[in-house]
């Protein structure tokens, strides 16, 4: 039976989303909403806390793979939380992008109110990780991550330059917690390759947001007013070229000794960063970390760089 809207009563696609959020939804849709706000597609991510072993060519204590999944589970948790707060910060907002719009929050498939106890619920078990296994230094990097997320999500993200620091602080924060998991040292050299590795992805992510969106950039991040493309793609470039010559600075550090095949590495290592910087420049709205993961002659240098790398670690 039709019915008439009641004077003043709004019908609009805003009443539609609210009123998506108070239907009852089958638990396998709910399930299906949850998983998909916590972003499937960005779970790689996580496998930078094997960087630090990876680099080393050790899983330092005893058990140390164990050690090291438990880490990116705990970093699972923690961006799964992360994730549930921001898109509830930032439904009205998601809304009104052409991409962003589909995100269950936004579209009203999980209610906000359930994505907020789910959000305490995964910080609770990614702190409480390093606190389980007597490890600090990994509780101490988790709960880092989140402090910093969380300021992001409600103030930071409105902060020129601070808020792609925060991003940035967002992987090297992995690959610190992987080494205080596994109790691997870090090389000042990859430390410093990992950081600029970071900034480089936060950089491309503001310049494809700009590129694609153009002046409705502003109004879904109002800190991208401060940016303009020229600015980004040269500070792209510039650390392309940084965490070249810090890659370079690692091989010939190492305490080994200088090894042919890290040195060779950094071929395959370079064609990537010129695709990388290729596919930005596409003005693309898909993730950057698709362009990353998604992208055939992308997986082919990394597939290339991969195995010298770690033949350089291995092979004497």
């Amino acid at each position: 039976m039709n019915q008439t809207a009641a004077p003043g009563q709004d019908t609009g696609p805003q009443a539609a989303v609210t009123a998506s959020t108070v239907l009852p939804v089958s638990p396998v849709r709910w399930l299906r909403a949850a998983l998909m706000t916590t972003r499937p597609r960005q779970w790689p991510k996580n496998l930078l806390v094997f960087a630090a072993p990876l680099a080393g060519a050790s899983l330092g204590r005893g058990d140390g793979f164990a050690y090291a999944l438990l880490a990116m589970l705990a970093f699972a948790c923690a961006s799964a939380a992360v994730y549930f707060v921001n898109d509830v910060a930032d439904a009205e907002r998601d809304r009104r992008h052409p991409v962003k719009r589909s995100r269950p929050v936004a579209a009203g498939a999980l209610p906000e109110q359930h994505a907020a106890v789910l959000a305490v619920l995964a910080a609770i078990l990614a702190a409480g990780s390093g606190v389980v296994i007597r490890e600090p230094l990994l509780a101490v990097t988790v709960s880092a991550y989140l402090c910093s997320s969380f300021l992001y999500s409600f103030k930071l993200k409105h902060v020129p330059y601070a808020e792609m620091l925060i991003v940035a602080s967002g992987f090297l924060l992995r690959v610190l917690g992987g080494a205080a998991a596994t109790r691997v040292p870090l090389s000042v050299w990859f430390l410093l390759v990992c950081s600029l590795g970071a900034l480089g992805v936060a950089v491309a992510k503001r310049y494809t947001e700009l590129t694609s969106l153009g002046p409705e950039a502003a109004r879904h991040r109002p800190a991208m007013r401060w940016y303009r493309p020229g600015q980004l793609r040269v500070a792209q470039v510039l650390i392309g070229a940084g965490m070249l010559a810090t890659y370079l600075m690692w091989a010939f550090s190492e305490r080994t000794g200088v090894r042919p095949w890290h040195l060779a590495s950094a071929l395959p290592l370079t064609l990537a960063l010129v695709r990388f910087g290729v596919l930005t420049a596409r003005g693309t709205v898909r993730p950057v970390e698709d362009l990353i993961t998604r992208d055939a002659v992308m997986l082919c240098c990394e597939a290339a760089w991969l195995v010298l790398f770690c033949t350089g670690l291995y092979v004497g």
